[in-house]
């Protein structure tokens, strides 16, 4: 059914924010609300016969939510937690996924959509519940998200083989599903390299900021079309870039380019992950309509055993590989990282979210031979059933659990912070007289730079000092106070002389421009204390 784009805009906009507001109140996750707005909206006449269509879906929401989870992770912690990381994102996702199409053929699916529905259900998504997974140490959270990266590479490779061969466009032998997985990976990883560094070599020769952003939006979408044009992986494209990208890109942008770049990759993966949230809502309300009474008990019934065999392979593999690693590092050394505080923790943070929700959504309707494609409003909404249901019940129990493990180190990237901002100003303040010298500064002018760079060291070591009665720790709080009244009253200085017509209304946005970055340093700077 076509669809005026427009409505369906403001709808989707309109639920992201009512869902937003009021999930705090609520004490409801968001992405649970977003699917119960999506299936009220369903009942919208314009909206009740909504078909999403499946490539598309892949290729707008993906990319865009694993490059920019890509840009921000941290790459050290990946390399110090990689055994850990590989295993959870690749022998995990495939046992998890066998594991499920299995239970769901003992219940009476067919091997192809039960493997569809098994890849969907497979990835985690440390996102999906992004407030609890804060409340973590950095090291917890990093491999979460790590592990979320490489397992959504590694269950779209899974999903794309079951649909093929369940649509009838492969068939299903041990030497053609091995040389479309080595495709898969190989093709993925090369194609993200290849685009990730060309991309780097359009950055060198660019100089306006606008034309760093249009590449910094280019590259996920290159790299993930540029993979699937080859039949290989388009999200492991999409990861290898954004990590790549995510280490190189720094060293060759600007300020300003980052500045936007940060604002605009946040608010877009932002309101693309709700989005797709209430997407789906419409389209698993859409398939629980054409399912027969019978059909729906059955689903029900999935929706809560799969949900549980997701949790217990989970813990029933952390448990496993932390004693196998064990017992093979006994005599070498180098074991396990994770204590077992670590690994229950780990257990109860196997949230489903946007990943899997696009991989049921993007299942096509039709086979090769024209015929409808096996159980597939089944399949959405046994997968939307088992995100809210891990969502829901994890969320219940993981602050508890976190209480309980007691984990030291949440100051760690504090005080990483402060080390790296006293080195930084410390090497400034030695560089000072020779960029004077340089820059042809006078001597007012660089006793007045240095002042305030050692005003800042002070403040920085007295942070590092821990000691709360400090005078300028004391002080900071009223300082920033004052600072922040006295940019509102020139902010507001400027308005009257618009509003009096004595300055045009491009000299304000100029002058505000100005001071809202200062007032978004000062709220920052007072946040962080």
């Amino acid at each position: 059914m076509e669809l005026i784009a427009p409505e369906l805009v403001v709808v989707l906009a309109t639920a992201i924010a009512v869902a937003t507001a009021i999930s705090g109140r609520l004490r409801i996750a968001p992405p649970v609300l977003l699917l119960a707005f999506g299936a009220g909206i369903a009942f919208i006449p314009v909206f009740g016969k909504l078909e999403l269509p499946a490539d598309a879906v892949l290729l707008l929401f993906l990319p865009a939510l694993l490059y920019w989870e890509s840009l921000t992770i941290s790459l050290r912690e990946i390399r110090a937690n990689f055994r850990g990381i590989l295993l959870m994102g690749t022998l995990l996702v495939v046992l998890t996924a066998g594991g499920v199409a299995t239970l769901l053929h003992l219940l009476g699916m067919p091997w192809g959509p039960a493997w569809v529905l098994g890849a969907a259900v497979a990835p985690t998504d440390a996102t999906a519940v992004g407030a609890l997974t804060r409340s973590l140490p950095r090291r917890n959270t990093t491999v979460l998200r790590a592990e979320s990266l490489v397992n959504d590479g590694t269950t779209l490779v899974i999903y794309g083989i079951a649909v093929a061969v369940t649509a009838g466009e492969q068939t299903l032998t041990v030497w053609n599903v091995s040389g479309m997985l080595l495709l898969s990976y190989v093709g993925g990883i090369a194609a993200g390299l290849l685009v990730s560094w060309l991309g780097m070599l359009v950055l060198r020769r660019v100089s306006a900021v606008i034309l760093e952003n249009m590449l910094t939006l280019l590259v996920p979408f290159v790299a993930f079309l540029a993979a699937e044009a080859i039949g290989a992986s388009g999200v492991l494209a999409v990861v290898v870039a954004g990590l790549v990208v995510s280490q190189v890109a720094p060293k060759l942008d600007r300020a300003e380019t980052r500045q936007q770049v940060r604002s605009f990759w946040s608010f877009a993966t932002f309101l693309l992950n709700g989005a797709l949230f209430v997407l789906v809502g419409i389209e698993a309300t859409i398939a629980i309509r054409e399912l027969e009474p019978r059909e729906l008990l059955v689903g029900l019934g999935m929706i809560g055993l799969v949900s549980l065999a997701v949790v217990v392979l989970r813990f029933a593999f952390l448990n496993l590989s932390w004693g196998t690693i064990r017992l093979v590092t006994l005599r070498t050394g180098g074991g396990p990282r994770e204590g077992h505080r670590d690994r229950v923790v780990s257990g109860f943070t196997g949230f489903r979210g946007a990943v899997s929700l696009a991989a049921a959504v993007a299942v096509p309707r039709m086979v090769e031979s024209g015929g409808a494609f096996p159980d597939r409003d089944l399949i959405v909404f046994v997968v939307a059933g088992v995100v809210v249901v891990t969502i829901v019940a994890q969320s219940l129990v993981l602050p508890a659990v976190v209480r309980w493990a007691d984990f030291d180190g949440s100051g760690e990237v504090v005080e990483e912070r402060r080390r790296a901002e006293r080195l930084a100003i410390e090497e400034a303040l030695d560089a000072l007289p020779r960029l004077a010298k340089r820059s042809g500064a006078d001597a007012e002018v660089v006793q007045r730079i240095q002042d305030e760079y050692e005003g800042h060291l002070a403040l920085v070591r007295a942070e590092q000092s821990d000691d709360d009665d400090h005078p300028l720790l004391q002080q900071r709080g009223a300082a920033v106070e004052l600072e922040l009244a006295l940019v509102r009253l020139k902010s507001a200085r400027v308005i009257k002389m618009r509003d009096d017509g004595d300055i045009d209304d491009l000299v304000l946005r100029q002058v505000r421009a100005e001071y809202d970055a200062e007032e978004t340093r000062l709220l920052r700077q007072g946040e962080r204390e």
